[in-house]
């Protein structure tokens, strides 16, 4: 999905054009944000998809800023002596669910690494490692993988 009409700009250095997978329900909502976006903002200065309401790119400080409030707004609270969650968590979490999950379905994580960090829009898996974290389901996970292939080899 693009934006409606409006100026087309060359992408810049940092910008990454690839194709990832959604679910049905993820595009409904995106063409429906899209519609009211171009409503609103018919002539956005950037090819980006989402827009400020200036109808400018969208920065972290700004999106984190709003993820924040929503946070207050709902009550979410953390656990006693946790933060609280952060927009770029979400990243995060993202990516260690994704590493259990393929541990948990017993596939191949190293063959399937490049995939994750193409949907993550990094260059290489090189990138991607700064994204997990040495939660206990996907320590436990590699553990016990490694623990198989040890006990398999001569």
């Amino acid at each position: 999905m693009r934006p409606g009409p409006g100026p087309r700009c060359p992408a810049g250095a940092g910008d990454q054009v690839r194709q990832v997978p959604l679910h049905p329900t993820t595009v409904g909502q995106l063409a429906d944000y899209q519609r009211r976006r171009d409503e609103l903002c018919p002539c956005p200065s950037t090819e980006a998809f989402f827009l400020s309401g200036a109808g400018t790119r969208l920065n972290h400080t700004n999106a984190s800023k709003t993820f924040t409030r929503l946070l207050k707004a709902v009550d979410l609270t953390a656990p006693a002596g946790a933060g609280r969650p952060r927009l770029y968590d979400l990243r995060h979490t993202f990516a260690v669910t994704t590493l259990v999950n393929w541990y948990a379905a017993d596939v191949d994580v190293a063959h399937r690494l490049p995939a994750l960090s193409t949907y993550l829009g990094h260059v290489s898996p090189a990138t991607t490692y700064w994204y997990l974290h040495a939660c206990p389901q996907l320590m436990t996970a590699a553990a016990e993988r490694l623990g198989r292939a040890w006990k398999e080899s001569p």
